[in-house]
């Protein structure tokens, strides 16, 4: 286990120092100029546009702005924002308390319903039950998210009238919060909820056919004592480490749902980061996520090993 994990982290420091590299060159490379709005006013003069273009280091090689960003974010400076003029971990910080609402409540929502409706659809194989959850979790599982948060807006908001389609910063209070955060929530815990329905069910029926299953049936021992005590405590084994990979994954789906509902959360500063050509942002961001990739990629690891003696890491 000790080899396996001092192999493990060595192969993700070297992959993470492979993502900034591949994302902090596309960036620079990408078409844009973060001093756009100077380099269109007429009241800036030249010189002093080429003093601010200097002192950000914009027009140097790429190798050297790489080398500063990386020598910095090492020391826990993340730089300045291009736009917002603030430390960029200031301002990342500031979002992330709503995204880490939103993608926590998400992925209650994707346990609560997919666990429950999984371990029903295995038991029920092939009843009525089962088609109609199959079929919607491959529906959920098939549409982006996008498209599901647009469908939501135009049910509950624009018909139904239920819900606010734009999230209002200034909002207080408990009732207000929720009221607005329903849709983005739910947009991200139903994807999350269709993709884990699969695999708890799947899995679920590869374990109540297994032999001590029906030796516990055959002792007598209740239908509920027989799934929750036998098949569904080796059935989570699996899940665990599916749950593990899907917390990286809801925050990679908040960057579209909180644009389509106007969160502002860290999704939302990604997306304007990138249109703005704001570096030092998107780089944060981008290789924030990148790490929770990685870390939770070595958390299921260990989590099936610890779940399951059968298993070892070598």
């Amino acid at each position: 286990m000790g080899r396996y994990l001092i192999r493990r982290l060595l192969v993700s420091v070297v992959s993470l120092i492979a993502i900034s590299m591949v994302v902090f060159g596309i960036l620079a490379v990408a078409p844009g100029d973060p001093l756009a709005g100077f380099a269109t006013n007429p009241n800036v003069p030249p010189e002093l546009r080429q003093r601010i273009r200097a002192s950000m280091g914009i027009d140097d090689p790429i190798p050297v702005q790489y080398a500063r960003w990386a020598s910095s974010y090492v020391r826990g400076d993340w730089m300045v924002s291009y736009t917002a003029k603030i430390p960029v971990r200031d301002y990342v910080m500031g979002r992330i308390p709503v995204t880490l609402m939103i993608t926590g409540s998400a992925f209650l929502v994707s346990i609560l319903v997919a666990v429950p409706i999984g371990v029903i659809s295995a038991i029920k194989q092939y009843s009525l039950f089962d088609q109609v959850a199959t079929t919607f979790a491959f529906l959920g599982f098939s549409l982006p998210t996008f498209f599901s948060g647009i469908l939501m807006i135009l049910l509950f908001s624009v018909t139904l009238n239920w819900f606010d389609f734009v999230y209002d910063s200034q909002v207080t209070g408990f009732w207000g919060n929720f009221k607005q955060s329903v849709m983005p929530i739910a947009v991200l815990g139903l994807a999350g909820a269709a993709q884990l329905t699969r695999f708890v069910r799947a899995s679920m029926l590869e374990i109540i056919s297994q032999d001590f299953v029906r030796t516990a049936r055959a002792k007598g021992l209740r239908e509920l004592v027989v799934v929750r005590g036998h098949a569904m405590r080796n059935a989570m084994i699996p899940v665990v480490t599916i749950l593990a990979l899907q917390i990286p994954e809801l925050f990679g789906g908040a960057i579209i749902t909180e644009q389509i509902f106007r969160v502002p959360g860290i999704g939302r500063a990604l997306i304007d980061g990138i249109y703005s050509k704001d570096v030092p942002v998107v780089m944060a961001i981008t290789f924030g996520i990148a790490v929770l990739v990685v870390v939770f990629n070595v958390v299921a690891d260990i989590l099936y090993a610890v779940l399951d003696p059968r298993i070892r890491l070598g």
